[in-house]
């Protein structure tokens, strides 16, 4: 009996494993791990944020980001720097600091333009919206794998387009349909967090890369929210080398939409960089 039940519980347990794997995999590209270092705009030609709440104005933000995966200093694994250029933020830092010590939460240094000070804060809630926007610390930062229970779906097609926010004025990318017509893989992740703001959320990634193209998020069997990502290929050995050229995220309950996109040609990866950058220096040499 002890025999049959093994043999019955294998298949599963083999299933779950893989999405466990899968999970990993996912969290490594989008952590940008197949590289060195990765930056997203500079000063000249910025990443640019486009928020816009249900019948609000549209607001749009520019800065910059700049990722190190090999800081490797003191207790410290990677730094994460971002730099606001435009808006109420405009000149404002964020330095992160990333541990090697897996469980110990990040830290945030903040420098405050206005008052020339750094302040520091405790890791945000993952439910905190990130720069107004659509998009939760959790969706950018602080969502581990082991924060959620893995569940594989197999392969489906997928038959859309990304989506996104086409305004021929700020030159926003159009809805990238490469990914219509592939097959892709299907995750189920369930929070550990009981009572938390989604029950489960769907990721649709392809096999190979496990790039992200979409995840939808539901609550109380309602489907509450859509981010997609436009992934491309760093052109690496490794397939999960992948950056992103545009995320376009909306919020079904409220209506509000978010985009955050950037050109080609000004992502930049394992560039030979002083680790300087990533320094409390930095923060406070930003003025208005």
């Amino acid at each position: 009996m002890r025999l049959l039940l093994i043999l019955f519980l294998a298949p599963a347990l083999a299933w779950a494993d893989e999405a466990e794997e899968i999970a990993r995999d996912i969290y490594f590209v989008n952590h940008f791990f197949a590289v060195n270092n990765i930056s997203y705009g500079d000063k000249q030609h910025p990443l640019q944020l486009l928020n816009w709440p249900a019948g609000g104005k549209a607001r749009l933000v520019k800065l910059e980001r700049h990722l190190n995966n090999r800081y490797d200093k003191g207790d410290i694994r990677a730094r994460d720097l971002v730099i606001f250029r435009s808006g109420s933020l405009r000149s404002t830092g964020i330095l992160v600091d990333i541990y090697k010590d897996g469980d110990r939460p990040l830290s945030f240094a903040v420098w405050l333009p206005a008052l020339r000070k750094i302040r520091r804060h405790a890791e945000p809630d993952q439910a905190d919206t990130w720069g107004g926007s659509v998009f939760t610390y959790g969706d950018i930062y602080l969502r581990k794998p082991s924060d959620e229970r893995h569940e594989l779906l197999g392969e489906v097609e997928f038959n859309d387009c990304l989506g996104s926010i086409e305004d021929k004025a700020l030159s926003t990318p159009a809805p990238w349909c490469g990914v219509r017509g592939r097959r892709l893989l299907k995750l189920r992740s369930y929070p550990r967090r009981a009572g938390w703001w989604y029950d489960w959320r769907d990721q649709y990634l392809d096999p190979l890369s496990r790039a992200d193209y979409r995840s939808e998020y539901f609550k109380d069997g309602r489907k509450i929210k859509v981010i997609d990502k436009a992934w491309s290929s760093m052109g690496l050995a490794d397939p999960r080398g992948q950056y992103w050229r545009y995320w376009y995220g909306e919020d079904l309950r409220t209506g509000a939409r978010g985009l955050a996109w950037i050109s080609a040609e000004h992502v930049a990866w394992n560039r030979d960089v002083r680790d300087s950058l990533w320094s409390l220096a930095t923060l406070r040499r930003l003025s208005r």
